[in-house]
């Protein structure tokens, strides 16, 4: 149908550009032209070119200019010519394409449809009445994931993601923009926590070998109908904030396991503040070196075990007690009391959450 709407604005335009001139898609096929094609090698020049650059060029004896803004440009402008008419023509000829693309996938383009539900951008009554018109089933489970780039990314990404869920009816990518990416998946049924890490890491694994790229992913709950694809997309989001505060180790951020690191994000700053300073009367959490840290994390993770903390540690029983006494008098915690050692290492997460976010402060 698009094909139709761009033929009927070069044919119209043809009656005013005294110039051959068409659209062709980002694969060299021509979508629309007002009379013979280029040839198919000069076709493929024009392609690559077009899609190397984001100005108007001359190549070929013709003027080309890619429509819109990348990795979203599947369609170039050609015009014969390189003269100021060519370029006029062209530039015309791509402003006009741009908006009838922009109102087509309004009306008809299912991921525009999905990034309008996970952006908020749609009523629940719109919502619905959308869906019908364009046979996107409601009751369909979907499973958000959030891809985070760490690194300083190029489009390259977004066509391996892209690549990986072909089926442009069922399964939708989103492009936020060069670092962030959306992927949502379809599902047969709901599914539990278990299968959306197997999935998130299979599309971790084809980044880090397509790209060498260091990523995040953020799994949401299963949206168990389309009114809660909005919602999981923004647990998703959490799962990365919190995720990358609390599970620094970790690649796949499942929204499901945040624990209380998703409690202690959603609380006020001031709050937290005043939850240290009450915690730690005695002392500030800072005053604490590394090697007392490292004593604290290990004693936490064998449940406040001595013996088995001092032997991982490769410390004597009684120079593992020396240490949690001198942690007491600092802090006036104990943390052999499992009541105290619960308030100790929520305050760690909280001291810690306000770390990382100095802005906040």
């Amino acid at each position: 149908m698009i094909s139709k709407a761009f033929q009927n604005i070069v044919t119209q335009m043809a009656e005013v550009f005294p110039k051959r001139f068409g659209l062709v898609d980002s694969q060299g096929l021509v979508l629309a032209a007002n009379g013979p094609e280029p040839n198919g090698d000069i076709l493929d020049e024009l392609v690559d070119a077009a899609m190397n650059s984001d100005k108007m060029i001359s190549k070929a004896g013709y003027t080309v200019k890619v429509m819109g803004n990348k990795p979203y440009s599947e369609c170039i402008v050609y015009v014969e010519g390189v003269d100021e008419t060519a370029r006029y023509c062209c530039g015309a000829l791509a402003v006009t394409a741009n908006n009838v693309r922009y109102y087509y996938d309004e009306k008809f383009d299912k991921t525009v449809f999905m990034q309008n539900i996970i952006f908020d951008n749609l009523l629940a009554f719109d919502l619905h009445q959308k869906a019908r018109e364009l046979h996107v089933d409601i009751e369909t489970p979907r499973a958000v994931f959030y891809i985070k780039v760490e690194d300083k990314a190029e489009n390259g990404i977004f066509e391996v993601i892209r690549n990986m869920f072909p089926d442009k009816e069922h399964d939708f990518v989103i492009n936020i923009d060069a670092n962030n990416i959306v992927l949502i998946k379809e599902l047969t049924e709901v599914v539990k926590t278990e299968e959306l890490e197997k999935m998130a890491q299979s599309v971790l694994d084809t980044l880090r070998a397509e790209t060498m790229m260091s990523v995040l992913i953020g799994v949401s709950p299963v949206a168990e109908t389309i009114d809660y694809l909005n919602s999981a997309y923004k647990n998703a989001q959490i799962a990365i904030e919190v995720g990358k505060v609390f599970d620094e180790e970790k690649s796949i951020l499942n929204y499901d396991n945040l624990g209380i690191g998703r409690l202690i994000y959603q609380l006020p700053i001031k709050l937290c503040e005043l939850f240290l300073q009450e915690v730690f009367k005695k002392g500030d959490i800072t005053t604490l070196d590394d090697e007392t840290i490292l004593t604290i994390n290990k004693f936490f993770e064998n449940d406040l075990n001595v013996s088995e903390t001092s032997r991982q540690l490769f410390v004597h029983r009684n120079t593992l007690v020396y240490r949690l006494e001198k942690i007491y008098k600092l802090t006036g915690l104990d943390l052999r009391k499992f009541d105290q050692a619960i308030v100790f290492k929520v305050a760690m997460m909280v001291h810690k959450y306000l770390v990382s976010n100095p802005m906040k402060i």
